[in-house]
């Protein structure tokens, strides 16, 4: 891989010869582990400008109807942040000379605050090509990474570097998006948004918060209009855009009687075996990507696969050696008269992916020239931690990537789609809600991550014989199972919020994975927990995850800050009524200067909200909400009742206690809320 240095360019074709397709990575951390960006793309022409207000990419506008562009956003990673971003050059318009990567931070965040940031760019086969680092970041709010521009009819990339103060404003200024400068309050904004809504039809999506249900019949698809919207530090661009999503409620059945099942267009109580449940999964779901292609696209966008036409095969005979192999599936993707071809290996329940098969395909796709094999099944992969080792023939001129891809994940994008970015009829939104119920069915076999593995009993029992040592082996493959549990909980719970979801690790984004894991692996020898951070976009604080193996208690809780006005008892009172709708055994605990204050349940602190008072006068700096919960006391390894017992008790604690936290009250309960205030302040005069 080629390191590049600020001011630096190069031909992409110096560094591999499959460069229509790459693969754009933005990564940084911070120690916090609460950093965060918003990455956005610019299509420039000659002059350096935008040709329009649509060739501004970003959170709201993710996609180009040509499929150059296509930002792929955050994927689940224990490692820091990373966002990503798909571009297609063979499909980029003739008059687009450059197309700069860019990303931006709000609400007064900085770059500096953050570090590792790094530009990543891969070919279409995985290969990293070349990387850009930036170390000098400081109070800018939005940085242009780099550029991929035209010279002499190739594309060449530029590590730039340039950081903008001003904020996505500034940079978007620059380019020729035309800001709305006007003041306006929150108020109006939101009154604003709400008035046009209702005259347009079109759904419109704010910041950190979803699409609003279906609109009632079937839309068409239109270019995306771009309101770039930015009168101060703490706002961002939005868009509207016509989209179908399904209802939250469904409509009232017409059936007679309750035992009536409506026909399903996927049905599964037929299914008998593994090879039957394999067989239909891959159908089912390669059928779909061909036949809705936001969500093929989707899928095989972070594979390198261009945006075009898309057909699916299953069970297709292809010659090896003395006797033909069959994979699963095949995916095939023309764009401008080529072919871009994966070779699909599906597993459904507990089956595990077999080397051998896989590296017969891989061998396959190298002689045929095809570019991808694609592996699927209810794993989750980590990063630094192939599930399928394979040997590469570096003999061989062309390369082909290996990837996979959990039903986790599908399911994730499919509800995504469907719930809260919306598709382009209501045809595509109906199958894929088929879709959705046949990979949540029971049967199907398509259930996500549900074993924690071999090592999972010995290491409790262990535990409870305090003969587990550092540098067991054992303590290392919990960890890793661990691991992928909590990424599979942020893709099934950012799903049914319609947010990004994402692993927290503080720390530096350079420590080893397999170092880090080695460590964690101890901690847990010592201490005999697992613990988790998970971020919720549009929500304050990080929700934490402690597994405690000794006691059998699973603990989630979340810290919330104090207001920075108020008497303490005000404090106090306030937190009480925005949890009123809690669940009573919620525990609540003072959060002082130095250390912790008086703590108790939402029961017993509802009628007293003075106990939650620190006795020597202590600063409140904020309060820490708990619930727990008892550990499944099943031990078997596969479905595990503690697999099943974290996925209730992050639930339960998100829907009772982070959701109540972040709805805003009514301008009615405020103005009611002012006016205890003053009652209280004339009181006590």
């Amino acid at each position: 891989m080629r390191e590049m240095v600020k001011g630096a360019n190069i031909a992409l074709r110096e560094l591999s010869e499959t460069v229509g397709g790459v693969l754009v990575r933005l990564t940084w951390s911070s120690d916090s582990g609460d950093g965060d960006a918003d990455v956005s793309v610019l299509l420039l022409n000659a002059s350096g400008k935008v040709r329009g207000d649509a060739d501004f990419f970003f959170y709201n506008n993710p996609d180009a109807p040509d499929g150059s562009v296509q930002l792929l956003g955050k994927p689940p990673a224990a490692d820091g942040n990373e966002d990503r971003i798909s571009l297609d050059l063979s499909a980029m318009p003739p008059d687009v000379e450059r197309v700069a990567i860019a990303a931006s931070r709000y609400g007064g965040a900085r770059f500096g605050d953050l570090h590792d940031l790094r530009l990543t760019l891969s070919d279409a086969a995985g290969e990293e090509l070349l990387g850009f680092s930036i170390d000098d970041a400081g109070a800018e709010s939005a940085f242009v990474f780099g550029e991929i521009y035209r010279r002499a009819g190739e594309w060449r990339f530029r590590a730039i570097g340039q950081g903008y103060e001003s904020g996505l404003a500034g940079l978007a200024t620059d380019f020729g998006i035309d800001i709305d400068d006007e003041g306006e309050d929150d108020t109006t904004e939101s009154d604003t948004a709400e008035s046009d809504t209702a005259e347009s039809g079109v759904e419109v999506r704010e910041p950190g918060k979803p699409l609003v249900d279906a609109v009632p019949a079937p839309a068409p698809v239109t270019e995306p209009v771009v309101v770039a919207t930015v009168p101060g530090p703490a706002r961002r661009p939005r868009t509207a855009r016509k989209k179908v999503t399904l209802p939250k409620v469904a409509k009232k059945s017409l059936a007679e009687h309750d035992s009536w099942k409506p026909a399903r267009l996927f049905p599964v109580p037929s299914l008998k075996n593994d090879r039957e449940r394999e067989a239909r999964a891959t159908s089912v779901l390669l059928s779909v990507m061909a036949q809705v292609p936001e969500f093929g696209r989707r899928l095989t966008a972070a594979f390198g696969a261009p945006a075009g036409r898309m057909e699916t095969f299953t069970e297709v005979s292809l010659p090896h050696g003395d006797a033909p192999k069959r994979p699963d599936g095949v995916i095939r993707v023309e764009r401008a008269g080529k072919l871009w071809t994966a070779l699909v290996e599906t597993k459904t329940n507990g089956n595990p992916l077999k080397p051998e098969q896989v590296q017969d395909y891989v061998d396959i796709a190298t002689r045929r020239g095809y570019e991808a094999v694609i592996t699927l099944s209810n794993d989750v992969a980590l990063e630094g931690s192939p599930l399928i080792e394979i040997k590469i023939d570096r003999r061989r001129k062309h390369k082909v990537s290996l990837w996979h891809l959990s039903w986790a994940e599908v399911t994730h994008q499919a509800r995504m789609l469907i719930r809260h970015e919306g598709v382009g009829n209501a045809a595509h939104a109906w199958v894929l809600h088929e879709l959705l119920h046949y990979l949540e069915h029971g049967n199907s076999g398509c259930h996500g991550f549900q074993n924690m593995g071999p090592s999972w009993v010995p290491v409790r029992n262990a535990i409870d014989e305090e003969t587990l040592g550092q540098g067991d082996r054992r303590a290392v493959d919990v960890v890793e199972s661990w691991e992928r549990l909590v990424r599979q909980v942020c893709l099934r719970l950012g799903g049914e919020l319609g947010q990004k979801v994402l692993p927290v690790r503080r720390g530096r984004r350079t420590t080893d994975p397999d170092a880090r894991r080695v460590a964690l692996a101890d901690q847990l020898c010592h201490d005999g927990r697992l613990n988790a951070e998970l971020r919720i976009e549009g929500t304050r604080g990080v929700l934490a995850i402690t597994a405690d193996l000794r006691t059998g208690k699973l603990r989630t809780s979340v810290d919330v800050p104090a207001p920075e006005q108020g008497y303490p008892l005000s404090k106090a009172k306030r937190l009480l009524r925005r949890l009123s709708d809690a669940p009573a055994d919620v525990h609540v605990e003072t959060l002082v200067e130095e250390g912790t204050g008086p703590r108790g349940t939402l029961e017993r602190l509802r009628p007293e909200p003075a106990d939650l008072l620190p006795g020597d006068g202590a600063r409140i700096t904020g309060f820490r909400l708990s619930l727990f919960k008892s550990m499944g006391n099943t031990r078997g390894n596969a479905e595990t009742s503690f697999i099943r017992s974290i996925d209730e008790a992050v639930d339960r604690f998100v829907n009772g206690v982070v959701t109540p936290l972040e709805r805003r009250p009514s301008r009615r309960s405020q103005r009611a809320e002012q006016d205890r205030a003053k009652d209280a302040w004339a009181g006590a005069i």
